[in-house]
């Protein structure tokens, strides 16, 4: 371990999902996660194991992924024990990945305590990162579920809010969670953000492993002693055991049965985060992201990419080498693939996800 390693401490990474809204430049094969959004050379996916492995060593890294993404994890992440590697036979939403990674790391420390953070989020500085981590650790140790609040910068629909019930943003210390909040219409986030406490859910979560487990047990009926199952089947290398039960175990994410029933119950609390952050859920947010490759108004992302533009703005994807021609548009989203082309705008960006169930329909599952 390094020397800003936290005894006691092990982190889950969960990798899965598709990025639907960022269709066609992620793909069900190809998800947002193992793409370089952040413009730094490497995929989001190593930088989020990047900045946690120095807290925890590589020993306490746990990434849960599908068995089609399998081979390019461990591409991406070589030095990950094939131990920590743990693959989901299908998948069940995040509230099992994430139950698997903490019963592995349980029944390996019972007093472990656990910090789920998503693997394609892309966050400004580590050093911040880890330091803000750190005291969500000491908060754990009193027996609460922790998350992280953003400090909102703007009122937005994309993300889901976190309500505490003190209204001082300057409050230091942790802070007491009242409830979460899903993503809401602009004027619900305009509203909230008037309020003063209000802050944005980065979705990551530190308990100790037991809290974590009997919460899970109490709020959803089945997935514990399911997941306790599958572990007895993967420790006898019961590999086809291992799948049967996990086909049985229920569809659901971890807010709804964790972050929520705990903040209900006044054992969730949270610490501010002195970090930069964003989910990337979309073109408009990637927009923001990769603003110093912007071109008069226009953010162009792609090694290849050939972009003119005349009066316009917004931000242009591509991975060939047509060269893509901007006259008098403004706001507006380009992606260029192979066999796909995506226009929009960035008002309409998260309504690619519709588009991609509209798809779904249609039979173009080919490139999805």
């Amino acid at each position: 371990m390094s020397e800003t390693a936290i005894p006691g401490f092990s982190v889950v990474i969960p990798a899965g999902g598709s990025g639907s809204r960022l269709w066609p430049l992620s793909r069900a094969d190809a998800p947002k996660f193992l793409h370089d959004l952040s413009g730094n050379g490497k995929s989001l996916l190593r930088n989020t194991y990047d900045r946690l492995s120095p807290m925890v060593g590589t020993d306490g890294v746990y990434v849960v992924t599908g068995e089609a993404h399998l081979d390019a994890v461990k591409s991406e992440l070589p030095r990950l024990p094939n131990t920590n590697l743990l693959v989901e036979p299908s998948g069940k939403d995040s509230a099992a990945a994430i139950a698997l990674a903490v019963m592995v790391a349980y029944r390996k420390e019972p007093s472990v305590i656990v910090g789920s953070f998503a693997a394609d989020h892309v966050i400004s500085d580590d050093v911040k990162f880890r330091m803000d981590i750190a005291e969500a650790v000491k908060v754990a140790r009193g027996g609460t579920v922790v998350t992280v609040g953003i400090r909102p910068t703007e009122p937005s629909s994309a993300f889901g809010y976190v309500e505490v019930a003190d209204r001082s943003l300057a409050s230091s210390g942790p802070l007491v969670v009242s409830r979460f909040v899903e993503k809401p219409d602009y004027e619900s986030a305009r509203n909230y953000i008037a309020q003063g406490n209000f802050f944005w859910n980065a979705g990551m979560f530190v308990a100790e492993a037991k809290v974590i487990l009997d919460t899970l047990e109490l709020n959803s009926p089945g997935l514990v002693d399911g997941i306790s199952r599958v572990c007895d089947a993967l420790e006898k290398s019961d590999g086809e055991t291992a799948r049967l039960v996990w086909d049985t175990l229920p569809r659901v994410a971890i807010d709804y049965v964790l972050a929520e029933p705990a903040a209900a119950a006044g054992k969730m609390s949270m610490v501010v985060a002195n970090f930069d952050w964003d989910d990337v859920g979309d073109f408009a947010a990637l927009a923001k992201v990769r603003q110093f490759e912007s071109q008069e108004g226009v953010t162009v992302v792609g090694s290849n990419a050939k972009v003119v533009a005349i009066d316009a703005s917004g931000v242009v994807v591509s991975q060939s080498r047509r060269v893509v021609s901007l006259v008098g548009v403004s706001d507006i989203v380009v992606v260029d693939t192979p066999d796909a082309l995506l226009v929009t705008t960035k008002a309409h960006a998260q309504d690619v996800k519709k588009m991609v169930e509209h798809m779904k329909l249609e039979g173009l599952d080919g490139v999805l």
